[in-house]
């Protein structure tokens, strides 16, 4: 199933279901100095969970661009070098403001996944919040999923908040088991484990508190329901992938990489293989910050993407001498801008400032190994 069908079948699905469909914010978060990037679906309607603002509808879904290279939530280093990680990706959510909780999220979320994503249930674990009985009865009772299949995790896997104060609440997430032969080979292997065998694909957040500065979590004036689902990671599933970095919405990226370089992916030792990734993410990353008014500076989100840029250009060299990252945006474009044409509306911009960035960049590598090679002789 390609991504188009998955991005259609799951809007299609809430908006059935009585969400109204809202259109994917901008990376940059608008009057919220508590965040570098949009780094999930809920950070546009922050204000709506805390009770500060009314909107003509209690139930909403989005296909929200996402970045999380610093901050709170930073997956900068591990992209590249796992199956699943992506500074930028896309997060499928559906949420409620004060209309419907537990019961009705999980029952969408089990549904959609069933029956609209034909997904086997005897793949799919659940995990809630150590002491969240209430979440581990609707799965069990209800839903009916074996007590045996649900797990219950700590604050760090079942506990979300979008950064170090405002809303955040107990969560309950679905795992699929990718077989046994993807796993680390512990018998003691289940959901929450850092191997690639059980890839969680959707995390169901209730939203309850408001947590204030000094840690204390206040009750909020009504509760919430804020999801997200990579739609990445669900295409690796639909798309029998291994990898994130193999399913279509890479593939034009790998392939005008193949052709700069002249390597073929599939015949690649893992080493050049990461360069392949760490590319692909960061023209993704790049490509969207810059198109949102992001701009490379030497703090704050410019520092965060400055960084990413350079990072890629590192990586860059592991296939190749000349400088192709600025030209891997062409084939981002022409891949998203049906979906995002704030793309096609940039490109010009975005690949003057990659191409600026990564040859000054490279004049630095230059001058740092000479001050480097003069200190080893002198030394």
């Amino acid at each position: 199933m390609k991504s188009l069908e998955i991005r259609k079948k799951f809007l299609d699905f809430f908006n059935k279901n009585g969400h109204t469909i809202v259109a994917s914010s901008s990376l940059i978060p608008a009057q919220d100095p508590t965040l570098l990037f949009i780094n999930a679906g809920m950070n546009q309607f922050k204000d709506l969970f805390l009770g500060n603002e009314k909107r003509n509808y209690v139930r909403a879904t989005t296909i929200q661009k996402c970045i999380r290279a610093g901050g709170k939530h930073n997956d900068l280093d591990q992209v590249g070098f796992t199956k699943r990680h992506l500074t930028f990706f896309e997060m499928m959510g559906n949420f409620s403001f004060g209309d419907y909780f537990k019961e009705d999220a999980i029952r969408f979320a089990w549904d959609f996944l069933t029956k609209e994503m034909e997904l086997p249930q005897d793949k799919l674990y659940p995990t809630v919040f150590r002491e969240d009985d209430e979440a581990f009865n609707i799965w069990n009772k209800v839903i009916g999923v074996p007590a045996s299949k649900i797990g219950r995790l700590d604050e760090k896997d079942n506990f979300w908040q979008m950064g170090d104060t405002g809303p955040c609440g107990p969560c309950t997430e679905i795992y699929y088991d990718r077989g046994p032969q993807e796993g680390c080979g512990s018998k003691d292997c289940k959901p929450g484990c850092s191997c690639d065998r059980f890839l969680e694909i959707w995390n169901l957040v209730f939203m309850q508190y408001d947590r204030q500065s000094s840690g204390e979590l206040v009750p909020l004036k009504q509760t919430g329901v804020d999801t997200g689902m990579g739609l990445e990671r669900l295409c690796v599933i639909k798309q029998g992938k291994d990898s994130v970095f193999e399913i279509d919405l890479f593939q034009d990226i790998i392939m005008q990489i193949e052709q700069l370089t002249g390597l073929k992916y599939s015949e690649q030792n893992a080493a050049k293989k990461a360069a392949f990734h760490v590319l692909s993410d960061h023209v993704r990353s790049s490509c969207f910050a810059l198109a949102d008014g992001c701009t490379p500076a030497n703090e704050g989100r410019g520092y965060v993407l400055r960084k990413i840029i350079r990072r890629a250009a590192l990586f860059e060299q592991k296939l190749t001498n000349s400088s192709i990252f600025p030209k891997l945006a062409g084939a981002l474009i022409e891949s998203m801008q049906d979906i995002y044409p704030e793309l096609a509306t940039s490109k010009e911009y975005i690949t003057s400032v990659l191409s600026h960035e990564i040859d000054k960049f490279a004049t630095n590598l230059v001058r740092g190994q000479a001050i480097l090679e003069k200190y080893f002789s002198e030394n």
